[in-house]
């Protein structure tokens, strides 16, 4: 039988510009740090610039990567709830740079997809938050596996 592929990940947002944390993955006895930084945030002319390091890409077994993209909410431009963002990416997996993309889209308060690139492979994503501390994520790992996230903040 083939085990489940599955982290546990613990984040803490000390500022609203600096998240950061430790995520475990039994399959290999692997922790590693995690940590999401907003240095220059949005503004109506400017995209966000967000640096981030947590394990690589979805679907591997192991390994960290680092990123840095350029993100823009572009409703007031084209009246479409999206958010598309691209960067690029060192994965440790691999050993390798590469490009990513995507967008978060917002449907409503409650719903939203995010779709993934990671340079590789595609992952859309539907979340639906029941309040602003539990959401529920229904992902298709590489397009096609699907998984489930369950996130809890305080």
């Amino acid at each position: 039988m083939k085990r489940a592929n599955w982290r546990t990940t613990l984040f803490y947002r000390w500022k609203p510009r600096i998240h950061f944390g430790i995520e475990y993955n039994p399959r290999v006895g692997e922790v590693r740090p995690l940590l999401f930084l907003i240095p220059v945030t949005e503004t109506e002319k400017r995209p966000a610039v967000i640096f981030n390091i947590s394990s690589d890409r979805i679907g591997t077994p192991e390994g960290t990567s680092f990123s840095v993209a350029v993100s823009k909410d572009i409703k007031k431009l084209t009246g479409l709830p999206v958010a598309p963002y691209v960067g690029v990416v060192y994965g440790t997996y691999d050993h390798r740079t590469r490009i990513l993309a995507g967008m978060n889209i917002t449907f409503t308060n409650k719903f939203s997809s995010l779709i993934q690139f990671d340079g590789v492979k595609v992952h859309p994503t539907l979340t639906y938050n029941f309040d602003k501390h539990h959401s529920l994520t229904f992902l298709m790992i590489r397009g096609y596996k699907p998984g489930v996230s369950y996130s809890f903040s305080f």
